[in-house]
């Protein structure tokens, strides 16, 4: 029974020490394209994008790959931490702040803020099961998105104003300042997000779910997963481990949400920025790249969100060649011929590396 463990953790540390690699090796690859020119602005301008879609993703992976609970709202998550950090930041810009503290600051506050309403809508909506939590947590995404589009925010010598009517109704001094003006967002946010720091912030996501999901806690949460009556027959905190999951995952797409906000120059929440098919964007980055599989879900994030802009010459047949390529990635990763076929070679290839080792 040691040795088994012995091996299965051996097998653990080094499929993380693989994910890792994947994602240095990727960073060291497109910088050095980028630094010979190698690379069209267009690419370039992906490699933030890229780093935000599979934060998200591992996030969401954590949640319905491992506590098997399926979330439509995380976009409503990466809303709540894009605003609030972009909120902050807005207001320290005249402060003399030093830039690289107000975005970590802006961080700090956007994941905690998102982690805070993962907690606070957790409690009640991770009573329900199935259809019932997906329809819930989409809905609240959706409310998250209304409200912050009929939202008024002012500052001037008073302090703060809030109105949900319009500008004027704030009743701001003429040295005022509309920190929130409703549909039309946030404008002028400093644009601080970065290829480096977007990996950075995914090497960090990655490292804290793979430690979550090794530990005690995950083995508990993936028990809920297998067995809800079971594990909860044995002592565990059924509601308390999956309120654990569903924060971390809420936290994760805040984080991812931060460096949203911080990408652009102004920022709305608008149905194409948070909406619905945000969500389910995401949710086809965990399927794709297989429910469970942190290395997977960067994987299918990068290739799925290049892959549109790369046809891109191909005009009319581009949106064609992409579902194609969706299909044959739903096949190769789930069909149950795929991945006998796909097990057989590895045994076969390490297979032999062992008998040619020994």
């Amino acid at each position: 029974m040691a040795k088994l463990n012995i091996k299965k953790m051996n097998k653990n540390f080094r499929g993380q020490l693989i994910t890792y690699a994947m994602v240095i090796i990727a960073f060291v690859v497109m910088q050095i394209l980028i630094a010979s020119g190698s690379v069209s602005y267009l690419l370039q301008g992906l490699m933030v994008p890229l780093c935000i879609y599979s934060i998200v993703a591992v996030g969401l992976n954590l949640c319905v790959g491992y506590l098997g609970e399926l979330s439509l709202g995380h976009a409503g998550f990466m809303c709540v931490g894009a605003f609030s950090s972009a909120f902050f930041t807005k207001c320290m810009l005249n402060t003399g702040m030093n830039e690289t503290v107000r975005f970590l600051l802006a961080l700090v506050i956007g994941t905690l803020t998102a982690a805070l309403f993962g907690y606070l809508i957790g409690i009640p909506v991770l009573r329900l099961r199935g259809d019932y939590l997906a329809i819930v947590t989409l809905a609240f995404g959706e409310i998250i998105k209304n409200v912050i589009n009929v939202l008024y925010i002012g500052r001037d010598s008073r302090g703060f104003h809030f109105s949900m009517k319009d500008a004027t109704a704030l009743g701001l001094e003429e040295d005022g300042e509309v920190i929130v003006n409703g549909a039309k967002g946030i404008m002028r946010i400093p644009s601080q997000s970065t290829f480096l720091i977007g990996v950075i912030l995914l090497l960090i996501a990655l490292f804290i779910c793979f430690q979550l999901v090794n530990s005690r806690s995950g083995r508990a949460i993936m028990a809920i997963r297998d067995n809800r009556i079971a594990a909860e027959s044995v002592g565990i905190n059924i509601t308390g481990y999956k309120l654990l999951a569903f924060t971390i995952s809420a936290a994760i797409a805040g984080a991812g949400g931060v460096l949203y906000a911080h990408n652009l120059a102004t920022l709305t929440a608008q149905p194409a920025n948070f909406g619905y098919n945000m969500s389910i964007m995401i949710l086809v980055f965990v399927v794709l790249g297989g429910m469970g599989s942190f290395r997977g879900s960067v994987i299918a994030a990068v290739l799925l969100t290049m892959i549109p802009e790369i046809l891109r010459g191909l005009a009319d047949y581009r949106m064609l060649i992409y579902s194609i390529i969706l299909i044959a990635m739903m096949l190769f990763n789930w069909s149950p011929k795929f991945v006998a076929f796909r097990q057989a070679q590895m045994e076969k290839l390490f297979g032999k590396k062992k008998k040619e080792a020994v």
